[in-house]
């Protein structure tokens, strides 16, 4: 049975799980003058399917239906049963979206099919730590577009070092000090990067790191870690072989079995494995390619002396060691997790959180492999948009921004608060979890058993995930819609909004149900 209610214009339709129910409604005015309504069902587990409310067009805030995050979901936790966005809106762009993006989306990642599939959500706007999305609802933000926007969004600095730059002229093709005094930034926190030069992305960054070392050393093939990110270039999309003395296989369509055959890749974490493919291959390898805390199945530490004896046994083979920090660099503390964690790489790739927002990407290592780079050395590699002065002014105001005392104290204390509570919400309702935890970045595995590398990952329960992600969806929470993602904290996170999360969290884990893969939630 459905009940449908209209009321001052607005209609809300309830699915009532018994024969009869009861309830009211009632209208308010606030003192701004905004409207909002609220539902009591005498009746448990009426279920509220959708809702559209109206407002005086002058006393609406954009995308705000009531006067604070918590005032909405108070109101929400009052109808028992669930709840669902009305999202007609992204569902109406998303068909639009279909037939002229591939798959309606400009990256995979922002699909919403690990997660059964489903409209993703079409964002309009974002201030601080929050989205407003195409109908009008709100959500905390912990994606941080997978990262970059440590400060949040729209920060004021960043903003103004954007619109001073635009009125400058975006993009020159001619050396700009703004380039040098950013290299210079980049080096004395990063100070194995001894010689610098800025492309467009991450991916970019990596896959010339991969070209240099191969220029550097006269061998072909590439050592890296199962599971670990590192764009979309072709060397770097080829998945593991069967151990670690057999060479790789295409990870992508579009991957010739040729590249694939210059790849080797081992567990992260397993220094038996590492030792073994160095022992097979290492004449052969020109770089090790590592991210030193693996960011992309998740948050998942180094083991204790794992990147040491990378290190050390790579070095002996003659190969050279390449640091992912596309993101991990300035996430942490305000420099590279290598120089948080007192080890260095002879490259240095980065991404994301350099550019404040904008596209940006960056390599850099010791001075004598440098050098091979054009128009120093036989190693080509350009860029049109290479340092621009858009991308440079937004990263010089990030990093300055993050260079203030006490911004990575406050993202470590909101992460350690929050995660506590995750891990204690999950014992309370009979939930499996592994949460691992950097700083003001974490992830929740569905799976009982610790996660130290791509095989743990791929174990957690990804039913279970989806459940939880679409019941934080609806809480107005937002996550990255993949198991394998990590929640990121922004300086624009409160403490009330760590304490709305929670409670996001506590409702979202009682509706959750049990999965084929578990049979039960705990």
């Amino acid at each position: 049975m459905e009940l449908r209610v209209r009321f001052d214009r607005n209609l809300y339709n309830f699915h009532p799980h018994e024969k009869t129910t009861t309830f009211f409604a009632s209208t308010c005015i606030t003192s701004n003058g905004r409207f909002y309504f609220s539902f009591v069902s005498i009746l448990e587990n009426a279920y509220l399917t959708s809702f559209r409310i109206s407002h005086h067009e002058t006393a609406r805030q954009p995308g705000s239906l009531f006067n604070s995050p918590d005032e909405r979901y108070n109101w929400v936790e009052k109808i028992k049963g669930g709840f669902l966005l009305h999202i007609q809106r992204s569902e109406s762009l998303y068909q639009e979206a279909l037939d002229v993006i591939v798959g309606g989306v400009n990256s995979p990642s922002r699909s919403f099919r690990a997660v059964g599939n489903g409209t993703p959500i079409f964002m309009k706007k974002a201030q601080g730590a929050y989205f407003w999305d195409e109908d009008g609802n709100r959500y905390v933000d912990y994606l941080a577009a997978f990262g970059p926007i440590i400060l949040g969004h729209a920060h004021p600095a960043v903003t103004s070092a954007i619109v001073e730059a635009a009125a400058n002229g975006v993009l020159y093709g001619t050396p700009t000090e703004k380039e040098i005094r950013f290299a210079q930034m980049l080096r004395e926190a990063i100070p194995s990067m001894e010689q610098i030069r800025f492309v467009n992305s991450g991916t970019e960054a990596v896959m010339t790191t991969i070209r240099l070392a191969r220029a550097y050393t006269g061998r072909d093939k590439i050592l890296k870690f199962a599971g670990c990110y590192h764009g979309h270039s072709d060397l770097v999309l080829v998945a593991a072989g069967s151990g670690p003395s057999t060479l790789g296989i295409p990870d992508s369509a579009g991957i010739p079995s040729s590249i694939a055959r210059e790849v080797i890749t081992v567990p992260y974490n397993d220094i038996q494995a590492f030792e073994e493919a160095i022992r097979h291959w290492g004449d052969q390898i020109a770089g090790v390619l590592v991210e030193p805390l693996v960011g992309n199945f998740g948050i998942v530490p180094p083991a204790p002396d794992f990147l040491e004896q990378v290190n050390k046994l790579a070095h002996q083979a003659g190969a050279l060691v390449i640091y992912d920090e596309v993101i991990t660099a300035f996430r942490f503390h305000y420099g590279g997790i290598q120089t948080l964690f007192n080890i260095e790489p002879d490259l240095t790739a980065l991404g994301k959180i350099i550019g404040g927002g904008l596209p940006i990407g960056a390599y850099g290592g010791k001075r004598e492999i440098m050098d091979k780079v054009a128009p120093m050395g036989p190693m080509y590699q350009a860029g049109t948009m290479a340092g621009n002065p858009l991308s440079i002014s937004a990263g010089t105001a990030c990093l300055q921004t993050l260079s203030h005392p006490g911004v990575y104290e406050r993202l470590d204390q909101m992460g350690k608060t929050l995660s506590k509570e995750i891990l204690s919400l999950a014992d309370q309702y009979g939930i499996n979890i592994t949460l691992n935890r950097m700083g003001g970045a974490f992830t929740v595995y569905f799976t009982g058993e610790p996660v130290t590398d791509y095989q743990g990952a791929q174990s957690a329960d990804g039913e279970l995930f989806a459940q939880f992600f679409r019941h934080m969806l609806a809480e107005g929470v937002y996550l990255a819609p993949s198991k394998y993602e990590a929640w990121f904290l922004t300086t624009a996170h409160s403490d009330e909004d760590i304490q709305f999360t929670i409670r996001a969290v506590k409702r979202s884990f009682k509706k959750m149900k049990p999965t084929k893969q578990t049979g039960k939630t705990k």
